[in-house]
This record gives structure tokens, sequence and C-alpha cells, in this order.
């Protein structure tokens, strides 16, 4: 992959673009892109999003993003299911794979994407970022698979860590998820 500034600086000029709102699926699917990124550029990659997101909040601005950060979210419904402070009673005394089990099945896509729906409100972008630090709770395909029932035009914008060939998503350039082949590379 090509240098990660360099990259990255090409993301504000894309968003700005018109066809990048109206959206360049074909048969009116929506705008689903991929910012893939060599996973140990982590940390440059959540500092840009913060950059992006000042960059465009200024009120002249006709983008307004929103920004979902998968884990945030995990342990927000892990607060409102009352099971956050018994996590780590769980893992301690049963094992992580009890732990895994018992996160997976409350940490289910429709959760996320009834949230995303409910914050979602006049913003016009939407960054989607915590892909990571969530594996293997929730898997990013799932979220992406289920998320055209609950946004309508509305752009997305996966930060993955990991390869995105235009085929399948390998999170940290290693693990394989299912194939998802409805997004487009935001940059080469």
């Amino acid at each position: 992959m090509a240098n990660i500034n360099g990259r990255l600086d090409k993301i504000i000029p894309k968003i700005k673009e018109d066809k990048f709102i109206q959206g360049r699926g074909l048969g009116n699917e929506i705008s689903f892109y991929i910012f893939d990124y060599e996973p140990e550029n982590e940390l440059i990659v959540r500092d840009y999003v913060k950059h992006i997101k000042k960059e465009f909040s200024y009120e002249d601005s006709n983008r307004r993003i929103i920004e979902f950060d998968l884990y945030k979210m995990l342990l927000e419904i892990a607060k409102e299911k009352r099971i956050f402070d018994r996590v780590f009673q769980v893992e301690e005394m049963q094992g992580k794979d009890t732990l895994f089990k018992a996160l997976t099945n409350f940490a289910k896509p429709e959760i996320f994407l009834q949230k995303i729906k409910e914050q979602l409100g006049d913003y016009n972008v939407i960054f989607i970022t915590g892909v990571g630090k969530v594996y293997p709770f929730v898997r990013s395909h799932n979220i992406l698979n289920n998320l055209q029932e609950v946004i309508d035009k509305t752009p997305v914008v996966m930060f993955f860590p990991g390869i995105y060939d235009g085929q399948s998503l390998r999170l940290f350039g290693k693990l394989k998820d299912d194939n998802y082949y409805r997004a487009f590379r935001l940059v080469d």
C-alpha cells in the first residue's frame, strides 16, 4: 500500500466531490467506501479521522459527518444491558471462550444498526471506526451487509485495518472475512 499520509490527504477532496454524496453504486445502491490501511498505522488514522471531522465541522460545510466507533458502541451496549461490570468477572472465572460467547450473543449487528439509525439525524456522511478494536465480537462485514436496511442514501466510509481488494476484507491483512464486494475503495 502507498504511503499512509499521501492516501489520507486524498480523503477530504474525495468527500468534497459531488459524486461522493450522490452515490455511484449500481442500481442506486448505497455508497459504501472502505479506507483500508496497514494496522500499524491505526493511531495515525484515528488522529486523521478527528482532523477530517474538524475540517467539515464548520457551518458552511455541506458535509455533516457522524462517526460510529464500533468499540465504543460495544461498551455502551454492555452498559445499557447491565453486563459491563460482569464482563471482567466472566473472563476471570469462566475463561475467554465463555466471555466470547456471552459478548457475541448480545453484540448482534441489529443492535448496532438500531443505534446508528437512532443517532443519524441530519448527518449525511457516516464514518465507521473501531473495526480492529471490536474484533472478534463484531465482524465488520456483518455491519456492512445489514446497513443498507437501516440507512437510505447516506454514504458510509469504513476505516479498515487490513486489506480490501474490492472482493474481500482481510482484517489485519490476515483474517479473511466473508466476501464483501459492494464497497468501493475510498482511496487507491
